[in-house]
């Protein structure tokens, strides 16, 4: 249904006949850690996440699975290779 209380004409999934199901009964507003992200809308009462309602929720485990603006650090490890081993499965092929 329509959003009614904070984000007004946009879809929700929380919105019902009774009135917004979210906990607290309507979306809450970012955090700092969600600043520079590209998912924010602003809105007169405030700045909120266009994917979740409760942006604060999602910081709690590290970081926000759909944050725009931070990169994720991949970490390669190298693995030691036995040369003995290493030739004979080569040989199988």
């Amino acid at each position: 249904m329509i959003c009614q209380t904070v984000k007004v004409g946009m879809e929700c999934a929380f919105m019902s006949k009774k009135g917004c199901g979210f906990f607290g009964a309507s979306c809450q507003t970012i955090i700092d850690k969600c600043v520079e992200c590209n998912k924010i809308i602003d809105y007169e009462a405030g700045k909120y996440c266009k994917v979740y309602p409760d942006p604060k929720s999602k910081w709690l485990n590290g970081k926000c699975p759909t944050a725009s603006h931070t990169k994720t650090e991949v970490v390669e490890s190298t693995q030691k290779v036995n040369p003995l081993k290493a030739s004979k499965r080569a040989n199988k092929k």
